[in-house]
């Protein structure tokens, strides 16, 4: 099936055991003109925003199809074949936005250093596979890059003195998107930053504990040889899978089992809003955790604020600060 979708097979005849899925296919799709009727978009909508047993879908899965449908559309704009977006102005308020993190899925200073050590301990001493990502997911939780950001660091973008806090320039990202569907023909996409423009870079300020882990990791494994900080063993790029699988066996051996059957540090993208919530309990303000992060301070208000509630008391002492009542 994904075979008659490739932009390189347009003008190819489909092989012969496609024959009958692209004839289907061509008696049973509607044209791009279609989406000019009302109807038609309402259910192209409603399909984006529910699953095939017709529950709704995730939020996140939403917005994720609601992105893509918004891209494809702003090309069919490009090439004239719409005037505009025939789903603009269609809300879901069910969908639209998420929640706050919760808290369950954050570490706290001594998980996420019992979290790492046991990540050096993943794979056997002769592959070092989790020794490879030991600053990789530090990056994560000490800097709250998301990992894409990660695998795309090249080392000409760190500064990593012997003592004191470094800076890491985040310039691109390397998505996974599959060979069929880049420009390159990889697996990686090579990308801007999320929400930046192309050109666009962000620096991160770092704790030393995070340029040590650095500076440790370059001096063992080197660079790969474009420059990225990070490379698998054959000096590619770091794999999706490759990552999940080391943060998965690390899990087990850094908490109790009572921990490891929680959400605590379920997935790599929790150790970037440990991060980025251990920022906000520091008083750093919202918007600059949001350029820190590279988000909106939209987004940080909502996903983050769940997890400060047990900031009253501190809050309320440093207004008495302020005005004078202590």
């Amino acid at each position: 099936m994904r075979w008659v979708v490739v932009p390189a097979h347009a003008d190819q005849e489909p092989p012969p055991d496609l024959e009958k899925v692209c004839s289907w296919l061509a008696e049973n799709s509607l044209p791009l003109s279609s989406l000019k009727r009302s109807g038609i978009a309402e259910d192209v909508h409603y399909r984006l925003a529910y699953k095939l047993d017709g529950k709704l879908a995730a939020k996140d899965t939403y917005k994720r199809r609601r992105r893509c449908f918004n891209a494809a559309m702003a090309y069919a704009i490009q090439k004239r074949y719409l005037d505009e977006n025939p789903l603009a102005g269609l809300e879901r308020p069910a969908t639209a936005a998420s929640g706050p993190i919760d808290p369950r899925v954050l570490m706290n200073a001594v998980q996420g250093r019992e979290f790492l050590t046991a990540v050096s301990y993943v794979g056997s001493v002769h592959r070092n596979r989790g020794r490879r990502l030991v600053a990789f997911f530090g990056c994560i939780l000490y800097a709250a890059m998301r990992p894409a950001e990660v695998v795309a660091l090249r080392l000409n973008d760190c500064h990593l003195p012997e003592k004191g806090w470094g800076v890491l320039t985040l310039r691109e990202t390397r998505p996974v998107s599959g060979k069929t569907w880049t420009d390159s023909g990889q697996r990686h996409d090579k990308r801007g930053l999320k929400m930046r423009d192309p050109e666009a870079d962000r620096p991160v300020p770092i704790p030393p504990i995070l340029v040590a882990m650095l500076r440790a990791h370059v001096k063992e494994f080197g660079t790969a040889a474009d420059g990225r900080v990070f490379q698998n063993e054959r000096g590619g790029l770091v794999g999706t899978s490759s990552y999940w699988r080391v943060w998965e066996e690390a899990r087990p051996l850094a908490f109790p089992p009572h921990k490891v059957a929680s959400p605590l540090a379920g997935k790599p993208y929790d150790g970037r809003a440990t991060c980025i919530t251990d920022w906000l309990r520091s008083g750093l303000p919202v918007a600059e955790v949001a350029r820190r992060a590279g988000t909106s301070p939209e987004v940080i208000d909502r996903h983050y604020a769940g997890c400060l509630d047990n900031s009253e008391e501190e809050d309320n002492k440093k207004i008495e600060k302020t005005m004078g009542w202590e």
